[in-house]
């Protein structure tokens, strides 16, 4: 994805690339009719599989949170990309029809406050893909 910045569209590095990325943590949720179970984890395996930033993903048969790390240059990239995630991947790894039903996207330093704060996301699973 190619962000354009504000004015010209050009960033000012002549090449039409932003050097100056940043970490976002990204929780994608999804839900809609039951799946068997069996079916979701294959699936969310497969996206793992396909795409090796995602760090845990949790399911059961009718919903499914994400989270992971993307590099973006800002809030509205992180955020475009994740919103595409399940759509682009639905065929390719087999994944349920369902819909985006909430989205997160934070920098890293909210990220870490949060956690230190003991009110961060809950405690994740080991990396992979796990049932609720």
């Amino acid at each position: 994805m190619t962000s354009v910045g504000p004015g010209d569209g050009d960033d000012g590095g002549g090449d039409g690339q932003n050097h100056d990325s940043r970490l976002w943590h990204v929780t994608l949720s999804v839900s809609g009719k039951p799946a068997p179970l069996s079916d979701v984890r294959r699936g969310l395996e497969q996206l793992a599989h396909d795409h090796p930033f995602l760090l845990t993903s949790r399911y059961a048969d009718d919903h499914a949170e994400i989270r992971y790390w993307e590099e973006a240059r800002d809030l509205h990239d992180a955020a475009a990309v994740a919103l595409r995630l399940w759509g682009e991947h639905r065929s390719s790894a087999q994944l349920p029809p369902w819909e985006i039903v909430g989205l997160e996207v934070i920098d890293r330093a909210t990220y870490h406050q949060r956690v230190a704060e003991g009110y961060g996301p809950p405690p994740a699973h080991p990396v992979g893909v796990h049932p609720y």
